[in-house]
């Protein structure tokens, strides 16, 4: 029902980047060449990298002045660093770097490292910019590794026609020999909500090669969309059959599988062996544990989760504090989440709205208004900048108290925080239903207001206005000349409330409004 939006302040961004940066460099440090040559913990070249932090330092900088420095610089060094960049997510750093790495001639750059930085092109540039990059590169690197590469930006902007496109230009190559390229674009059917491509890609992959991990998952995904049960403990059979060796995420999959068929056996069975899986490295299971017990209603291997995670792991992440956090909540457990949201409140310095919205959005499914305002009041002295998803809870929130006033002030607020708001008709509709029943003009009309300026006007939305207007027998003035404007045409319902509103006197609203 409640749309998640997220926008991170600047001064949280910055504590974000410098918390990754200083895990960056110690994992980049680790080595005995510390990344740049000069021992362990030392200046490195890696530890000047990873400590740039902010987007607008050049890495082009810090490497020219380091071979200023009469330093050497070595190609699997810098791979190394640009590999802990794209963990982080800082991709300009590591774009630069890959940049810089092309003009030097002494380095040997191979297939994969063209595929990197057509891959940091994609993402820091766009894909005109990594098109562009594809097409002015040596025909003698035009191999796998970078076909698959621009793929992959293809399917993550969701150009299917350019990505089948591509994947028919691989299969005449002789490109297509292993599941990346047909994972690639399984990803691409299953966000688009194509689930029917899905098992025709399956029997194209199995044409040219053999599924790996990723094609598992992704068909166990698939099954999971479809709720069949049959059909996924088909795949974990040939999954088996053909020996490829399930992770945590196979297990994660089935567990959910059963569990929403009600299958709770199974289901604690497959997540006693996602946790046998699960480890530091592969941290991110236990993060789908939590959500998974909470999902059996079981609270004893919850709380067992979590106190091994804090044996485990000397600090949480957003994500692990949230999980815990909508856990407890489904729990009816306030107290102890509130608990644990004080620890977040102390140990983390993101600022991250969708914390606290999880606390938020318990207190206002409980009716419990009140103490949701005087947490909203909290959260801001904090330091936590409201977003989208904040507001439209309390949207939610006051349209169940029946405060218009309030549903219009935090709806005005949710749209200021996007760019462009995705509509959401079932808010539109529940809003105007409530307007409808009070037959409040003033409220129609500034809501109107609200959505033409967030681009979102529809037939159905001046339909409402029109029944509100007949509600409150009162008239309304130049609409047609207004759905013109909108460019939005009439249909029966809109030219039958026309002229039914048309006996009545002038609404004052009205007039202002328009």
């Amino acid at each position: 029902m409640l749309m998640s939006r997220r926008l991170v302040p600047a001064a949280a961004a910055a504590r974000m980047a410098s918390s990754s940066s200083s895990a960056a460099a110690a994992a980049v440090s680790g080595g005995a060449e510390g990344g740049g040559g000069e021992g362990r913990g030392g200046d490195t070249l890696g530890r000047r990298l990873l400590k740039l932090i902010y987007p607008k330092r050049s890495a082009a900088v810090v490497l020219r002045r380091w071979a200023e420095e009469g330093r050497t610089v070595q190609k699997y060094q810098l791979n190394r660093v640009v590999r802990e960049l794209r963990k982080y997510r800082r991709f300009k750093h590591a774009l630069e770097i890959c940049e810089w790495m092309r003009t030097q001639p002494e380095m040997r750059l191979l297939p994969g490292d063209h595929a990197v930085h057509l891959d940091l092109v994609a993402k820091v540039r766009g894909l005109p910019s990594a098109e562009k990059f594809f097409e002015d590169m040596p025909e003698r690197t035009k191999g796998p590794s970078t076909c698959n590469a621009l793929l992959h930006a293809y399917v993550q902007h969701g150009r299917r026609d350019k990505a089948e496109a591509m994947l028919g230009e691989m299969a005449k190559a002789g490109y297509l020999t292993c599941a990346l390229p047909f994972n690639h674009m399984m990803s691409l059917y299953m966000s688009s909500g194509e689930l029917e491509k899905v098992p025709e890609m399956i029997k194209e992959l199995r044409r040219y090669t053999i599924p790996d991990l990723v094609t598992y998952n992704i068909w166990l995904t698939y099954c999971s969309k479809k709720n069949s049960v049959k059909a996924a403990e088909k795949v974990y059979d040939l999954m088996k059959d053909e020996r490829v060796v399930p992770d945590w995420m196979t297990f994660s999959l089935l567990g959910s599988i059963y569990i929403n068929a009600g299958l709770h056996v199974k289901g604690r069975d497959a997540l006693v062996e996602m946790e046998k899986r699960a480890s530091r490295k592969e941290r991110a299971a236990y993060s789908s544990l939590l959500t998974l017990y909470a999902s059996l209603s079981d609270r004893g291997n919850l709380d067992r989760v979590w106190r091994k995670m804090r044996e485990t792991f000397r600090k949480f992440s957003d994500t692990e504090y949230k999980c815990m956090l909508t856990s407890l909540t489904r729990f009816g457990d306030i107290a102890e989440a509130e608990s644990v949201y004080s620890e977040w409140e102390s140990a983390s310095g993101t600022r991250d709205s969708r914390i606290p919205n999880t606390i938020l959005a318990f207190y206002i499914k409980n009716g419990m208004m009140e103490k949701a305002e005087g947490f909203l009041d909290h959260i801001v002295q904090k330091g936590v900048k409201p977003s989208y998803s904040t507001w439209e809870l309390f949207v939610w929130g006051y349209l169940s108290d029946g405060r218009m006033d309030k549903v219009l002030e935090c709806l005005k607020k949710a749209l200021s925080c996007l760019e462009k708001w995705d509509p959401n008709p079932q808010l539109a509709t529940a809003i105007y239903s409530q307007i409808e029943e009070k037959g409040d003009i003033e409220a129609a009309e500034k809501l109107l207001v609200m959505f033409r300026e967030a681009g979102y006007v529809t037939t159905e939305i001046y339909n409402s206005v029109l029944r509100t207007y007949a509600k409150a027998e009162l008239m309304p003035l130049i609409v047609d000349e207004r759905m013109d404007q909108d460019k939005v045409s009439m249909d029966d319902e809109t030219r039958s409330l026309l002229r039914l509103t048309s006996k009545y006197p002038i609404g004052e609203v009205s007039t202002l409004m328009s």
